[in-house]
């Protein structure tokens, strides 16, 4: 291939990811028009006339420079560089951090709990996404006609169970259409924009920040509850970060510099200038930016907008929660994979019904986006700023960026986060209460587990025999062995499994050879199969394996068997038996009242031999109980 055939393949690829990436990263921020400019003018009180001129001017100067500061500089130019080998979001940099940190170190735990804090704060953000933006995209009925009015929420309702219904099925096919869809909607969104802009060019003086200040020194009374909406503007940027993974640093960054980013500016723009000259358009901005001609399409396209958008946050959802059982902060449970191609495309059924119940509750208690805007914005500015604080300690500390020159530059960053946040908590009992509780409780959750997983580790490690006292034992006298090989799932190579003294004990036979297996989960999205295994002979023949797999991936053992099996050892599949542990967890008398939750999550999760993909006719469950 010529070096002109492969220039130009290659940027088809890119093409092809930019495409890709409007249609996966950019949905939520993509839908925010439709409900942003409007929410924050009535949020400023102004009722017509010179106030509604001043207050467009204002919070679309405000909105620009929102963008600007928290999405273009710090989330595309800034944290998009915390990769951890090129995947991105909450768990990629709290496990960037981790592994920096000595096992010792006293900011281990407190970067542990930011980083289950921000994704707890994503749940929250999770439920509120598809109800406010389907919301907002069906109430353009009422722009048609009045009486649509009454049909927005049983609409809504119909679409968003629509949405979870078909998520069972995976994005593999619906998400070919998804970038399509999204340019023509970032194209809508700036040609409709622009035609108004012409017409009023000078409402570009909104570009100058010093306009945005002195709005809101005027108008300081109100300033919390402008804030509090203008943050509507750049929900969604955390995405940009956290699908980095999907198609990469490049091709997002220029979808946002040169197609997303205009478009966002052309349309807000274009709605403050339809304000200004028609101050009754309030009622629904973006809709009445449209022509009559092209009414309908925006609104059919707007439907597809915001189901795409809330697809895209709650595939996200499902890959935080595959995530957070790999890293070890919630409890197994059931993951389909729904691409035999893409590893990232993920089902979790029980975390669907979670959110599909707390959608339905949202839009039957909110019944309007504009209601549902007091309850948005607490967990994404919550979100955002962990992101500032992780991804300062990562490029400051450990990647060694000048401290003289970003220090202040992070500080900047965190303090808008602060402002951002802070402003949406005064909304907390209009509505923010929601998100908060939701984070909360998942918080709460994802404490418990981790620390009494900690607890079971060190009972077992209580009540365990190091693997080297056993085999002296066998030294003196070794019990009969039977042919095939026995893999013992154990959690550390260097104990005997219970599994394995209990089976010695009640069927005193042994295994002509025996495999301690022990799966870990590296800091990185995904392991190498040439990394993926650590072998070590020892007597007897026993053979401790350790496997590795990165945070992203899918715990499978007969893969890694297959590879063991093509490196080391050339044994039948049909002569394994896998021996895996099935603890019981009971509480001690003097244990604390929290080991309750705790204990149940434990005795509910998923079994090892389900979550390893152990083939049940191979699989050996031997129990025992464990006191902590």
């Amino acid at each position: 291939m010529s070096s002109h055939q492969a220039n130009k393949a290659s940027a088809g690829a890119t093409a092809a990811l930019i495409i890709g990436a409007l249609g996966v990263v950019f949905g939520d921020i993509g839908t925010s028009p439709l409900y942003a400019l409007k929410v924050s003018v009535e949020a400023s009180g102004a009722r017509g006339g010179n106030e509604i001129v001043q207050a467009v001017s204002g919070i679309l100067s405000l909105i620009t420079w929102a963008l600007i500061l928290v999405v273009t500089i710090k989330y595309v130019f800034i944290i998009m560089r915390a990769d951890n080998r090129g995947e991105g979001g909450i768990f990629a940099l709290t496990a960037l951090v981790l592994q920096h940190l000595k096992k010792d170190s006293a900011y281990r735990w407190p970067v542990t709990i930011a980083g289950a804090l921000g994704a707890a704060l994503f749940f929250g953000d999770s439920m509120i996404t598809p109800a406010i933006s389907v919301l907002s995209a069906v109430e353009g009925l009422k722009v048609l006609s009045p009486d649509l009015d009454k049909y927005v929420v049983m609409i809504s309702l119909a679409l968003i169970t629509g949405l979870f219904a078909v998520e069972r099925f995976g994005t593999a096919v619906i998400g070919k259409v998804f970038g399509p869809v999204m340019l023509v909607w970032f194209l809508s969104l700036g040609l409709i924009g622009l035609a108004e802009v012409v017409q009023f060019p000078s409402v570009f003086a909104a570009l100058n920040p010093l306009t945005g200040i002195s709005f809101l020194m005027a108008h300081s009374g109100v300033a919390i509850a402008i804030f509090g909406s203008v943050v509507l503007a750049v929900t969604g940027g955390e995405a940009l970060y956290a699908d980095m993974g999907h198609f990469g640093r490049d091709p997002i960054q220029k979808a946002w510099l040169f197609l997303a980013f205009p478009c966002l500016l052309l349309n807000y723009f274009g709605q403050g200038a339809l304000l200004i000259r028609d101050p009754s358009a309030l009622d629904n901005p973006f809709f009445r930016l449209a022509p009559g001609w092209a009414l309908i399409p925006m609104l059919f396209l707007a439907a597809m907008a915001t189901i795409i958008a809330s697809q895209a946050v709650i595939s996200g959802a499902f890959s935080i929660t595959t995530q957070a059982v790999q890293l070890g902060f919630i409890p197994r449970i059931l993951v389909k994979h729904t691409s035999a191609e893409e590893i990232g495309q993920v089902y979790v059924s029980k975390v669907n019904i979670f959110l599909l119940v707390g959608v339905v509750i949202l839009v039957l208690g909110f019944r309007s986006s504009e209601n549902l805007a007091s309850a948005y914005g607490v967990s994404v500015t919550g979100a955002m700023a962990i992101d500032t604080i992780l991804a300062a300690y990562f490029m400051v500390f450990v990647k060694g960026w000048s401290k003289l020159l970003f220090l202040p530059l992070f500080g900047l960053l965190f303090a808008l986060d602060c402002v951002f946040l802070g402003t949406n908590l005064f909304k907390f009992f209009d509505g923010g209460w929601l998100p908060v509780s939701v984070a909360g409780t998942l918080l709460l959750v994802m404490i418990c587990w981790i620390t009494g997983r900690e607890r079971l580790l060190k009972a077992r490690w209580a009540n365990s025999i190091p693997l080297e006292e056993f085999l002296q034992t066998l030294d003196a006298s070794e019990p009969h062995r039977v042919s095939g090989t026995a893999i013992f799932m154990v959690p550390h190579s260097h104990i005997a499994p219970v599994s394995l003294l209990h089976n010695l004990k009640h069927n005193q036979v042994l295994h002509e050879r025996v495999i301690l297996m022990n799966v870990e989960t590296a800091n990185m999205p995904f392991v190498p199969d040439e990394e993926r295994l650590t072998i070590e002979h020892l007597r007897h023949n026993f053979h401790s394996v350790s496997v590795r797999h990165g945070y992203m991936e899918e715990p499978h053992i007969m893969r890694a068997v297959a590879l063991l099996r093509a490196r080391e050892f050339h044994f039948s599949l049909m002569s394994i038996s896998f021996f895996v542990g099935k603890e019981r967890v009971v509480s001690k008398p003097s244990s604390a009242l929290w080991m309750a939750p705790f204990i149940y999550l434990h005795r509910t999760m998923q079994s090892a031999t389900e979550y390893f993909k152990i083939p049940y006719d191979h699989a050996i469950e031997i129990g025992g109980h464990v006191e902590i």
